[in-house]
């Protein structure tokens, strides 16, 4: 296959977002028009998973294909460094880029705020327009126009995204194939959207201000989707384009009153920051009429972040490297109905600062999964008045660096006991079985531990 007749790749990564924030889920709450449309012409997923419970980890998994331990990228603490994605890790835009693939990133970066080393064009990325932290002000905003910096304009950042990505599309029609990685930073909190958007859902039975606001933030969004792919088919793109949507952790639940955001989410247990189902099984949506018959046909196979490293190589037609130690298998087969997975176990683990094992780690293998539940005290972060300082004024830490260890003291307190569920039968995870199964409990406590060994070998070999 020569390079102008692979496809297209477009990965719209929102940020924060479950299941049920699609209208077509939650009876209408929220206003997905655009995604509910795609979903009926593409492959939907039903057991599709993130690498974590927050944000970066999941994102070095996605663009590497291995679990984010192994990468470095194992906390949203920019200040520290911890959400480096290390330079010896080799990226999708990396390995397409050296397959004739032109690559372009607009939106949230989050895998090295103020190193050059660790910017986007310095990933694989041929043009990037982005801010590098974990959250930015959707009207007070400071982006990267590839290395020089932007201050807002009075546009909604939310649209910059989308304009930046229409601008890729209309520039490459003729520069093809291309990689188009758009990664909205909706509806991550602050929660600010335009006013006539959230006069759609202020008011709505049930919905209080907080989730009004992600609802028309979701609605901008939406919008914005609409837009690439109408750019898509008026380029006459539509055929040989892989669209993927998805979420790069469940929503974020919390807070007090009008600004509480829990809602619906399927009934998912849990949420961002959880291993918890709600925390990291998370939506996708594939659309490639010439590769994959679509038409919202199910995916009920157990599918992971890792797994779209391989499986997009493939797609493409782009040979996988013999050097790169990968977590993810190619799904391809799957997609394209030739055969049912076989998958390897999948685990997950996220607390601050450094890994720990005994607090929110998870282990899924078959229908099984182990979980050991949360420690408040592995999420509680002292030096957190940082982040406004990373956000508005990361010119501090391009000057002077970023904090290094020790990390600052905290109690943990005993772990609890692990938990079981069958989240075939049980996809809430309301019923815990480890006293009814402590065989498999403890076959799953032995695995876990044996993964989370392996991959914090592999972290604390970088040296970057």
């Amino acid at each position: 296959m020569t390079a102008k007749n692979r496809p297209n790749i477009v990965f719209i990564l929102a940020d924060d977002m479950g299941y049920g924030d699609f209208s077509a889920f939650n009876g209408g709450l929220s206003s997905t028009p655009n995604l509910d449309a795609l979903m009926r012409e593409s492959l939907c997923f039903s057991q599709h998973y993130t690498a974590s419970p927050v944000c970066n980890p999941s994102r070095a998994c996605l663009l590497t294909g291995r679990y984010p331990h192994r990468t470095g990228s194992i906390d949203t603490l920019e200040w520290w460094g911890l959400e480096r994605l290390a330079l010896r890790e080799t990226t999708l835009a990396d390995v397409l880029k050296s397959a004739g693939y032109s690559t372009g990133l607009a939106g949230k970066w989050h895998l090295g705020a103020f190193d050059i080393r660790y910017h986007p064009m310095r990933r694989g990325f041929d043009e990037a327009v982005c801010f590098r932290g974990g959250m930015h002000d959707y009207y007070s905003w400071r982006i990267e126009y590839g290395y020089a910096v932007k201050r807002a304009d009075g546009r909604y950042l939310t649209d910059v995204w989308t304009e930046c990505a229409v601008d890729f599309l209309k520039r490459h029609v003729r520069k093809q194939p291309f990689f188009l990685h758009v990664t909205y930073n909706a509806p991550h909190d602050p929660l600010q959207a335009p006013q006539e958007e959230i006069d759609l859902f202020a008011g709505k039975p049930g919905l209080n201000h907080a989730v009004a606001t992600i609802y028309a933030m979701i609605h901008r969004m939406d919008a914005g989707v609409g837009r690439i792919l109408e750019t898509l088919d008026q380029l006459g793109l539509r055929d040989n384009t892989i669209v993927m949507f998805s979420s790069d952790n469940g929503p974020q639940f919390g807070g007090d009153g009008e600004w509480r955001t829990d809602r619906f989410n399927c009934n998912f247990r849990g949420a961002k920051g959880f291993v918890y189902e709600g925390g990291i099984r998370v939506p996708m949506i594939m659309r490639w009429p010439d590769g994959v018959d679509g038409n919202g046909r199910e995916i009920t196979d157990m599918v992971h972040f890792a797994d779209w490293f391989p499986t997009l190589l493939e797609a493409a037609r782009v040979p996988l490297r013999s050097d790169l130690k990968l977590d993810g298998i190619s799904i391809l087969p799957i997609l394209r109905g030739e055969r049912r997975g076989t998958y390897p176990q999948r685990c997950w683990q996220w607390n601050r600062y450094e890994p720990v094992i005994t607090t929110n780690a998870a282990i899924r293998e078959g229908d099984w999964k182990l979980v050991r539940p949360c420690l408040p005290g592995s999420w509680y972060v002292p030096d957190i008045h940082w982040l406004q300082t990373s956000m508005y004024e990361p010119e501090y830490f391009i000057e002077r660096g970023i904090f290094r260890p020790p990390y600052p003291q905290r109690d943990f307190g005993p772990p609890p006991q692990p938990e079981l569920y069958n989240v075939a039968d049980d996809p809430g995870e309301t019923r815990n079985m480890a006293t009814e199964h402590p065989e498999i409990a403890a076959k799953l406590l032995r695995k876990l531990e044996t993964w989370f060994y392996e991959v914090e070998a592999e972290r604390r070999s970088i040296n970057d």
